[in-house]
């Protein structure tokens, strides 16, 4: 019996070598950590590992600033694009400055102006078009007689008729093409004198201002509008030319 119980003495042995080897470590640590320094030594290392997370986390998410680069890009766009548009007239006609399509300006009341974005919140105001309750920005100028009487309007550049209609909403129309993509719009008209394919002059008298149903407030008028390949542009900038 004595020789059977050696060998598993010998095998408790190991396990009581490592059970005292691992009781060692334990102790070992407790030592470490029972130091003062250790725990705010921990502490320290935890909070800058969370704070360079944080860091990291809100430079990815924070969108990058416009570069003053874009801006001066964008302003010299929009002052460009009104320099091309005087440039591109010029050529285009020949020589030929817009004129007003009527004859007596000083007579008429303009009633609506065209919608200027950078101008004041009045005039803004002033220049928006409601329908129902709906308010759009008007593309063009009306001008309207005091006395509501009728009165000549004229081709404010020479070029080819393109269009030649009557509107249910927007009265009679004619459209005058100026080559370049520029050209003048004229509604509200009655007693249209000109047809489509038609050259016409500047100065000649194209129609007579009439009503319309989409304006039917403002009564006997011409609504004038200027386009430069499909989009309204402020008809002032090119009578400022004269």
């Amino acid at each position: 019996m004595n020789e059977q119980n050696k060998p598993k003495q010998e095998q408790e042995a190991p396990k009581t070598a490592m059970g005292e080897s691992s009781a060692a470590k334990s102790s070992g640590w407790k030592k470490a950590l029972s130091k003062r320094w250790v725990s705010p030594a921990v502490f320290v290392a935890a909070a800058a590992i969370i704070v360079t997370l944080m860091w990291i986390y809100q430079g990815a998410e924070q969108p990058e600033p416009a570069s003053e680069t874009s801006e001066l890009t964008e302003t010299e766009g929009a002052n460009g694009e009104q320099a091309v548009q005087k440039d591109t007239l010029e050529v285009t006609t020949g020589g030929e400055l817009m004129q007003y399509p009527v004859a007596n300006r000083d007579e008429l009341e303009e009633t609506i102006p065209y919608y200027n974005a950078e101008a004041s919140g009045e005039e803004r105001a002033a220049a928006m078009l409601q329908t129902g309750n709906t308010f759009t920005p008007h593309t063009g100028i009306d001008w309207a007689s005091p006395n509501n009487e009728t009165f000549d309007v004229l081709a404010a550049l020479s070029g080819k008729i393109s269009r030649v209609e009557k509107h249910p909403t927007n009265g009679g129309i004619v459209e005058i093409t100026h080559g370049d993509g520029l050209t003048t719009v004229y509604q509200s008209l009655a007693d249209i004198q000109v047809e489509n394919g038609e050259d016409v002059k500047q100065g000649t008298v194209i129609a007579k201002a009439g009503r319309n149903e989409l304006e039917k407030d403002q009564g006997v008028h011409l609504h004038f509008e200027v386009l430069k390949d499909g989009k309204p542009i402020d008809p002032n900038i090119l009578f400022d030319q004269q």
